[in-house]
């Protein structure tokens, strides 16, 4: 499955440590990890962030939900690695391209104290007590969280919220005459262009989704020709699943696009 996976430290060694105990079990194929940062808090709070760890990054979205994780976990140094906070626009769509909810961010930065340091990871992983116990024994804390379709339910949030809006000011227009017609115009037009906006969401969304997939085929078809013959099954498997699973959100994305698209016709 795939998961958001933060491991906090009590040093930048440990968590090169932990780092390279995921390495190991992406170059076994237990798991396949798609990209990594670390972020540093020192003494007094002020956080860094290193450079992605891994050595040879394919594709530009491979590391974009990890950059929204630590954008959202350390604000604006989240530029270093691919996320777009600064603005609380960019902090939302951090939100949801990290595809995770607010109650894991708050647990794990709960953790990250002044000294602390946090590698965060995306990761597609089977079972979790190998990696757990690897890096519990390199010092690590850690958190994970299946990465959900958090874009997908706020679009149908927005939907809902947005034709019933519509749909109820103009029945209302129908009867209304001069000021009070006028006045609910405007408000019909304000609504529309609230949905037309959540259609603009939707497409950086799917050209968001793009750039991940085509960016995890890529990295999955090399783990599957650097993986001893004996684990190729296991790879396989998982690139089955994950195109499996951009394709049931493709399809997901095209009817919530069409339901947009009757609303605004009306």
């Amino acid at each position: 499955m795939n998961k958001m996976l933060i491991a906090v430290f009590d040093s930048e060694a440990d968590a090169i440590a932990g780092f390279h105990a995921l390495n190991k079990f992406h170059a076994e194929g237990d798991i396949t990890m798609y990209a990594t940062g670390v972020m540093i808090k020192d003494a007094d709070g002020v956080v860094t962030v290193k450079t992605p760890l891994r050595e040879e990054p394919i594709g530009a979205g491979i590391g974009l939900a990890v950059g929204s994780m630590i954008g959202l976990l350390g604000g604006p140094v989240g530029l270093a690695v691919g996320a777009v906070t600064g603005t609380s626009a960019g902090a939302v769509r951090d939100f949801w391209v990290a595809g995770v909810g607010l109650d894991f961010i708050d647990e794990a930065e709960s953790f990250l104290q002044p000294g602390k340091v946090a590698l965060v990871a995306e990761i597609e992983e089977d079972w979790v007590n190998p990696v757990d116990t690897a890096l519990e024994v390199t010092g690590g804390r850690v958190f994970r969280r299946n990465r959900s379709e958090v874009a997908q339910a706020w679009l149908d949030q927005d939907i809902t919220v947005f034709t019933s809006e519509i749909h109820a000011l103009e029945s209302e227009a129908l009867d209304a005459t001069g000021e009070a017609k006028v006045k609910l115009q405007t408000k019909l037009a304000v609504a529309r262009t609230r949905l037309d906006d959540a259609m603009q969401r939707a497409s950086r969304w799917v050209d968001t989704l793009e750039l991940e997939a085509d960016a995890k085929a890529q990295l999955l078809k090399k783990q599957l020709g650097q993986t001893e013959p004996h684990a190729k099954s296991k790879i396989e498997d998982r690139a089955r699943r994950v195109n499996e699973g951009y394709t049931t959100r493709g399809a997901k994305l095209s009817k919530a696009w069409g339901l947009m698209k009757e609303a605004l016709a009306v």
